[in-house]
């Protein structure tokens, strides 16, 4: 008999849902099933549920024709349960490892119609708050159950239905479901603690409640939130249903308590709405207030309930306003007090940027150029990637918008004849960076670069993750020392477009870098060649690099690893090209970020051994290579596109995994054959084993999941997008 069944709500939490369902799905407890419930979400929370119930027979995928709200989609999810209990679990919140042995120890030892269990915020900052549960229940309860007219302090847990456990046989008798509406949870968690004969509080923290940067509902603001009013009248008839007439003095404190959260977040009320919201709280503070007395809080608070009761806006208003200057003024002082003095002498470089600085502030003064637009990629190293493929696409596609590209000065000789730049650090950089009314760049950049009003910036990323990035790195330490996520939020922030180039990105991305960005899923620019190119295109490549038609060309490019400094995998150049057969030919790319440290990458001994790695154009290299070796790196995703043989060389995958954090099981979904030692490396090679039918149909796989959008046109799509307007898609 299933013991739970989960209910997982999906609507525009495709960055989230995949975390949730792993949290629910490796529990050690075996008796569940989870009813994912697709509420026609307009990204890909669908297809996420469609792939777990494909792979995990516990996992039940239902897809609504039209969106219904959360209510009618938990809704949804209960006419299907054959739990014992329910528990609705919130798609972008995820379960604490192993929580669901005392969960269901509880459940079994208890019977309840209810199971309480405790939650912490997991805030985006990777702070952690906990819940009032210790304040609530400061002794531990234990397995013992109680009704709610006993311990009436229960109604101060946070009334979601995420935090709660219910048996499903007592919703049925009771008649209990989810309204429809915002704020639906009130109308739903009180009603059943009221309805309930037996009610058990496990002390147990079960849930991390994300507290998310962008797109939750409490930091939307609109009219929507006074549908919190009608919630709270379905609490109070359903008081009057269940005789719960001695409880009505607790669930009016609770509905007055939650009332002027509201009316006191301005991410809900706008200013212009808050009047009428106050005047329907003192309606139904009138209304529901129960005869015989209710507790007053001290305090501010309390003055608070007294306004209201006389229906005193502005009184009411000014006492927020004070209170609310009163705590920027404590913030204020707080900086002052540890602000550092600035040394007395200024040096020569540091009297420069100060002019710098002036004359780039002078240019935000005066109008955007709405005929320029400045590129640059990998912190100014030179012309290529995505902003490359972009800019060429533009001019042909908008020849009337002026491209100028931002280099280094040590790289200015990289850049193609005819490419019009400036130097990074210049008066030019400044100028331009400060009128140009669109910047394209594959990283962010500098946080001196202001978002001008009007302005079009544009984050082309430079590959699709395999490793965490952004925000997902906080829980990573090793792999994001010295990293300032506060900083980093304030560049996404100025990210008008997010260009990613296929699904599994985009739902990276959203969690990684939570802003309100425009995300364009229509494949990476810089991959267009790798469709369009010629075989006459292929045979020149091949030859510049000293490679005939009946050469095998293999290609090794491994990532770097910024927890491991300096760190290469084991590769002995020679031993490889001797697998690969006299006909064979070996290019060897670092990573970009050693381009100034030659000394971590050793020279070739033998002419049939290339360095490649300062080759202006990495695509060049795909369309040469016959195989790929790489490891964790970006490449494995764009040369796939080629539908080529690839060979992940993985020796120190666990470490890896664990230390700088990965976003899929590689070893899992693989696009060829895994070595994990040097010597397996060896054997595949000598085999042939990457270009083998396993192989083949390892690679379709993986292009299916990963290159479905790479047909050639994926610039031309960002440039109608973004400098034509075109949204037609």
């Amino acid at each position: 008999m299933t013991l739970i069944s989960f209910v997982v709500p999906a609507y525009r939490v495709q960055g989230y849902l995949r975390e949730c369902l792993d949290s629910i799905l490796a529990q050690p407890v075996t008796d569940i099933e989870v009813i994912g419930v697709d509420d026609c979400s307009p990204d890909a929370s669908g297809d996420i549920l469609d792939e777990y119930a494909a792979r995990d027979g516990r996992v039940r995928a239902v897809r609504l024709d039209r969106n219904l709200g959360l209510g009618p989609a938990r809704n949804a999810g209960l006419d299907r349960a054959v739990g014992e209990y329910v528990w609705f679990v919130d798609g972008d919140d995820w379960l604490v490892p192993d929580c669901l042995v005392e969960v269901a120890e509880r459940l079994h030892t208890t019977r309840p119609d209810v199971l309480l269990v405790d939650h912490v915020r997991a805030h985006w900052d990777d702070t952690v708050t906990g819940s009032a549960m210790a304040e609530v229940f400061p002794e531990p309860t234990g397995p013992v159950t109680f009704r709610l007219r006993d311990r009436p302090e229960t109604l101060e847990l946070l009334h979601t239905a995420w935090n709660r456990l219910v048996r499903r046989q007592f919703l049925a008798e009771v008649g209990l479901r989810f309204a429809p509406g915002w704020y639906e949870d009130v109308s739903f968690s009180y009603p059943v603690l009221l309805a309930a004969d037996r009610v058990g509080v496990l002390d147990t923290v079960c849930v991390n409640y994300r507290q998310r940067r962008a797109g939750a509902i409490t930091k939307t603001q609109g009219e929507r939130h006074f549908e919190v009013f009608e919630q709270w009248h379905r609490v109070f008839r359903e008081a009057d249903r269940f005789d719960a007439g001695q409880l009505r003095a607790a669930l009016f404190e609770r509905m007055m308590w939650h009332y002027l959260t509201v009316l006191g977040n301005e991410d809900r009320i706008p200013a212009e709405l808050r009047p009428t919201f106050f005047a329907r709280v003192t309606i139904d503070h009138a209304r529901f207030r129960p005869p015989g007395g209710h507790r007053i809080p001290a305090g501010v608070e309390g003055l608070k309930h007294r306004l209201v009761a006389a229906g005193q806006w502005r009184t009411y208003s000014a006492l927020r306003a004070t209170s609310r200057t009163g705590e920027k003024a404590r913030r204020a002082a707080g900086r002052v007090r540890r602000r550092v003095v600035p040394p007395a002498k200024a040096t020569v470089r540091a009297a420069r940027d100060v002019a710098l600085y002036g004359y780039h502030r002078a240019e935000l003064r005066r109008p955007l150029d709405e005929n320029l637009a400045v590129y640059a990629a990998y912190w100014y190293r030179g012309y290529a990637c995505n902003p490359a493929a972009i800019y060429e696409a533009a001019r042909q596609a908008a020849p009337e918008i002026r491209g100028v590209w931002i280099v280094r000065r040590d790289r200015v000789h990289t850049l193609p004849e005819g490419i019009e730049y400036v130097v990074a650090g210049t008066p030019a950089y400044h100028r331009v960076l400060a009128r140009a009314k669109w910047l394209i760049n594959n990283v962010n950049f500098p946080d001196s670069v202001r978002k001008r009003p009007g302005s079009v910036h544009v984050q082309t990323h430079h590959g699709t993750p395999v490793k965490v990035m952004g925000l997902d790195q906080q829980r990573y330490p090793l792999g994001a020392e010295g990293m300032d996520f506060t900083g980093l939020l304030r560049r996404v922030d100025r990210w008008d477009y997010s260009i990613t180039a296929n699904s599994f990105s985009t739902q990276m991305w959203e969690r990684a870098y939570p802003a309100a960005y425009t995300t364009l899923e229509v494949g990476y620019p810089r991959n267009d060649r790798l469709v369009t190119a010629t075989t006459q295109e292929v045979l020149r490549l091949r030859a510049e690099l000293g490679a005939g038609l009946g050469e095998q060309v293999v290609l090794y490019a491994p990532t770097h690893r910024e927890h491991l400094p300096g760190y290469r995998p084991p590769f002995d150049p020679e031993r490889v090209l001797d697998a690969i057969g006299p006909s064979g030919l070996l290019l060897m790319r670092s990573h970009y970020f050693h381009d100034r440290d030659r000394r971590a990458w050793p020279p070739a001994g033998r002419d049939r051994i290339i360095d490649v790695s300062a080759h202006p154009q990495v695509e060049e290299l795909y369309l040469a290579a016959d195989v790929l070796v790489t490891d964790y790196s970006s490449a494995m995703f764009d040369y796939a596109v080629l539908d080529r043989p690839i060979v992940i060389y993985a020796p120190d995958w666990d470490a890896y995994r664990l230390t700088r954090g990965v976003y899929f099981d590689l070893l899992a979904e693989p696009p060829g054959p895994v070595a994990r030692t040097f010597p397996e490396l060896l054997d595949v090679l000598r085999a042939g084993l990457s270009d083998s039918v396993a192989a083949d149909h390892t690679r379709a796989r993986f292009r299916e999941r990963f290159c479905a959008l790479e047909d050639g046109q994926a610039a031309q799509r960002v440039v109608r997008r973004v400098f034509l307007g075109d949204i037609s898609g």
